[in-house]
């Protein structure tokens, strides 16, 4: 018998557009060649695409306000007037120059009769969203912070929705969770202490919303799965409640997702909001109590299909997963959803024209999964025989990928058992291998170097780009990457660097570049993500067991170091660094794949120290952002992660050096595991923070090796020596001199050459001034 229509919801949608139409209309404004009226026709169009995409698909739950040229974080701050005074906004309409300069920084010649001088003001800072590789900017809040509505870009793109006959449900960050990602600009304060002053602007911003014609908005408070105290517990019932009483009238989805409630689900289930979506993915086994304790006027909305992975669902499982709930709860209470925003996948599995055929039956993008979810929708509302094709096909896929000879490897299956504890440890402890290292490398104080990667250049783009379609030989452009390579050895000599790196030109991507030579690796033509702003990556698809069938940087590695007589870093990107950046099997722990990578790893490390090499690099940067949201769940994470590391790392002589590289963290977090990792050399993020992260190494004591970013690769400014010098002068405040190592940020892949020559330079200056002043 055919029952009432489920409804089928999307939390939101990737912005990127279909062939990254807004990276290049981001970048050709910035770069002056278009109008910022251009980028808002570009922006205008992807939206609409956005919405007919849906609509046609059969979503009737269509969000708007999901859209942002940047990050929503950022948005959102801008919105509600949360604008640090250096960016000079004296009220009013945020201009776009403002909003960029505080996702990038800015830098413009100074109006004080000095040719050459020039004034900057420095950006956001920037980290992970929750444990994704999204990076939001951080609001910067002040004790005496007054907020105001600056946009109605809400309203706007509602009504923008409207004029295309689409009905929409906005999408805004929730007021606690903005206020918790925040941090203080300068005087130590809590955000939330702010709350009160922030609730009026949003619930004026939810009234307007009202009288344009929206029946219901989605709030995201992604915050309700992590720890929370009273206080913030607290924070959410006056929020909700200064909602419901301001704006009866408005539906409210309270939107949670990347975890469980757990502790917290009492608390969500008593606020006084029209519905409530879950993450089902990540937390099914939360179904069954919200079900049975969720208030029967709340609408629940399930998150079935995996918003945060590639793997095509097993809808028939779903379905009869589900059957229980749908037996005793009123349908009209309940709306498929994907487990969150579908902004962490890509677009269309139909762009990929070059996948294996086996291979692309087991995924699903983002345009596929509106697809599942609509066929989930159907057969809810009127039985499995109405997609009886579609189950079948998912099911033969579903059985082609468990059956399938190319995901088991017994030959990695058997290594991986044969892995003891010795494997992870070095031979000696940190201060014997730091005497054995400091006599072999003679290095000064203050040693200087880059984290490995340097500008890909549209040169560099265009030679690859050639070599891949075949129109330049294998011999022209292995010739053309030597002279890339020994041109920028040549350089960084030149300039005085202390540790030298190749460059890594003829690498395409710090993850993609090793999976192209592992075993069980696949990767897309157009399987585009956004990172942050106009940088995307293209994660790569984890299918099977992991192995190194041949070694795959040293060749690289022995050229550049046959260049010159300075000490070239081996450069590696760790193993849960590429576990983290790329669609995991989700067949088999995660761990386990973790391990299988560090052993591949491992043979290129020993193999380099064989070939020479006395430094090897094995980037971490995605350590931090694998952290379980739960502090229960920590200790098992990184267990596992940090032996992975150490199983990559261990297996060289004391007198090799051995070097990390770890991006944006809260170190605080995981200093313990951070130490347990045991790397000579640690290099991180630190300029926009201006050190503030490096009080977690000075009180933990930290005995090993650290190079603090002295500037933003982030952002195009370059900054004069003078500033580096007065961030190293507070790295020393927090180090010892024997410790601290000069170097950027991150790797330099995204900048461009006219960047990276001035501040490389000043950056070096700042060290020699460092060490005169030093002794």
């Amino acid at each position: 018998m055919a029952i009432s229509t489920v409804p089928v919801a999307t939390l939101g949608v990737p912005r990127i557009g279909r062939r990254r139409e807004l990276k290049f209309a981001l970048e050709n404004y910035w770069s002056g060649k278009d109008t910022a009226e251009s980028l808002h026709e570009t922006a205008k169009r992807l939206r609409a695409e956005n919405w007919r995409l849906q609509r046609d698909k059969g979503v009737t739950r269509i969000p708007s306000n999901d859209f942002s040229l940047y990050d929503h974080v950022l948005d959102t701050a801008v919105m509600v007037g949360a604008i640090p005074q250096r960016y000079g906004w004296a009220g009013g309409e945020v201009p776009l120059a403002t909003y960029f300069a505080m996702a990038r920084g800015s830098q413009e010649e100074a109006g004080c009769g000095h040719p050459g001088h020039v004034h900057s003001t420095s950006a956001l800072e920037m980290t992970k969203w929750f444990d994704t590789n999204y990076h939001y900017m951080v609001p910067e809040l002040a004790p005496d912070q007054q907020f105001v509505l600056t946009t109605t870009k809400p309203v706007d793109h509602f009504l923008e929705a409207r004029e295309l006959g689409i009905h929409t449900r906005p999408v805004i960050l929730g007021p606690v969770t903005f206020l918790k990602l925040a941090k203080s600009g300068g005087e130590e304060f809590d955000p939330l202490s702010l709350l009160p002053g922030l609730l009026p602007v949003y619930a004026e911003l939810l009234n307007r919303l009202l009288e344009a014609g929206a029946d219901w908005v989605q709030i995201d408070e992604p915050c309700l799965v992590l720890d929370l105290d009273a206080r913030e517990q607290a924070a959410l019932e006056a929020a909700y409640r200064h909602f419901a009483e301001e704006v009866p009238a408005l539906g409210i989805m309270l939107a949670t997702y990347f975890g469980a409630l757990g502790d917290n689900l009492d608390l969500a289930l008593s606020l006084p909001v029209s519905g409530l979506h879950v993450d089902l993915v990540r937390a099914p086994h939360q179904l069954e109590q919200i079900a049975r304790l969720a208030p029967r006027h709340m609408v629940l909305s399930l998150g079935l299909i995996d918003g945060r992975n590639v793997w095509r669902a097993d809808l028939t499982a779903v379905l009869d997963w589900l059957k229980p709930l749908v037996g005793g709860w009123p349908l009209d209470r309940i709306e498929i959803a994907p487990s969150c925003s579908l902004l962490h996948v890509p677009v269309d599995l139909d762009l990929e024209t070059a996948l294996d055929a086996e291979l692309k039956s087991w995924l699903a993008f983002a345009t596929q999964k509106i697809g599942e979810l609509t066929v989930l929708g159907r057969a809810l509302s009127q039985g499995r025989g109405e997609v009886a094709d579609e189950l079948q096909a998912c099911a033969d896929a579903v059985a082609s990928r468990r059956k399938s000879l190319r995901v088991h490897d017994p030959l990695v299956e058997g290594r991986l058992a044969a892995v003891d504890d010795a494997m992870a440890r070095r031979k000696s402890p940190f201060a014997e291998r730091r005497r054995k290292q400091g006599e072999k490398l003679d290095l000064p104080s203050f040693p200087t170097t880059t984290i490995g990667s340097f500008p890909q250049t549209a040169e560099v783009r265009k030679a690859r780009s050639a070599h891949a379609r075949g129109e330049l030989s294998y011999a022209d452009y292995e010739a053309f990457l030597r002279g890339q390579t020994e041109a920028a050895i040549r350089w960084q000599e030149d300039i005085g660097l202390d540790v030298l790196v190749h460059g890594e030109f003829e690498r395409n991507d710090m993850v993609q570049y090793f999976g192209e030579q592992l075993s069980g690796f696949a990767f897309t033509q157009a399987g585009w993500v956004q990172s942050y702003g106009s940088r995307y990556v293209r994660p790569p698809i984890i299918y099977g067991d992991v192995s190194r069938p041949n070694p795959m940087t040293v060749r690289w590695w022995q050229y550049a170091q046959s260049l010159t007589d300075r000490p070239v870093k081996g450069m590696l990107t760790g193993p849960v660094t590429i576990l983290n950046w790329s669609f995991v099997r989700d067949d088999i722990p995660r761990a386990q794949t973790c391990r299988q990578i560090a052993l591949a790893i491992r043979d290129e490390v020993v193999d380099l120290e064989r070939a020479g090499a006395v430094m090897i690099q094995i980037d971490e940067a995605a350590l931090r952002e694998g952290l379980p949201l739960r502090k229960a769940e920590w200790k098992a994470y990184l267990d596992w992660a940090v032996g992975s590391f150490r199983l990559a790392s261990s297996g060289v002589e004391d007198s090799t050096q051995i070097h990390t590289h770890m991006c944006y963290s809260e170190f605080n977090d995981i200093i313990d595991a951070i130490a347990a990792m045991d790397a000579d050399v640690i290099s991180i993020e630190t300029s926009r923070s201006r050190m503030e992260l490096l009080d977690a190494f000075r009180n933990y004591k930290y005995p090993n090796e650290i190079g603090p970013g002295v500037y933003d690769i982030h952002s195009p400014r370059v900054p004069h020596a003078g500033e580096m010098t007065d961030l190293i002068k507070l790295a020393r405040k927090r180090l010892a001199d024997s410790q601290i190592w000069i170097n950027p940020d991150c790797g330099l892949k995204t900048r461009k050459w006219e960047e990276v020559r001035p501040a490389l330079v000043n950056m070096v200056a700042a060290a020699r001034e460092l060490r005169s002043l030093a002794g």
